[in-house]
């Protein structure tokens, strides 16, 4: 896949989700098993959109890229990034965290991982 495909696709996926975080928390995780209780969580989950949003930033920003030693460190970025969300969301699910439609983020982050790898590999 391009580069420019690739990166929008990618920037796009975290676009969603960080405006799903942001506007409709309390839509969003009851889904995965988790309540908003208070404007604590409810902050916690609209910081967490900075995040995703600012992943999807870098991502829509450089995806004009070509190949060379700077996207491949750009795709080794997003590789760790998208290893720990595999990581972090399993264990929430193993720890009993995340149940309903939790099972999607470990599987959902695996997938984006071997995208993200296949794409730094084409390097």
């Amino acid at each position: 896949m391009a580069n420019r495909t690739f990166l929008t696709i990618h920037g796009f996926i975290y676009m969603a989700f960080a405006f799903a975080l942001f506007f409709v928390p309390t839509m969003m995780w009851p889904m995965y098993g988790l309540q908003i209780n208070d404007q604590y969580a409810l902050f916690l989950s609209q910081h967490t959109s900075i995040f995703l949003g600012g992943i999807a930033a870098v991502s829509l920003m450089l995806r004009d890229i070509e190949a060379g030693n700077t996207a491949k460190q750009l795709f080794k970025a997003l590789l760790v990034t998208n290893t720990l969300g595999v990581l972090i969301t399993t264990y929430a699910g193993i720890t009993g965290v995340f149940v309903g439609f939790g099972w999607s983020d470990p599987a959902f982050f695996l997938l984006l991982s071997v995208l993200t790898f296949l794409q730094w590999k084409k390097q």
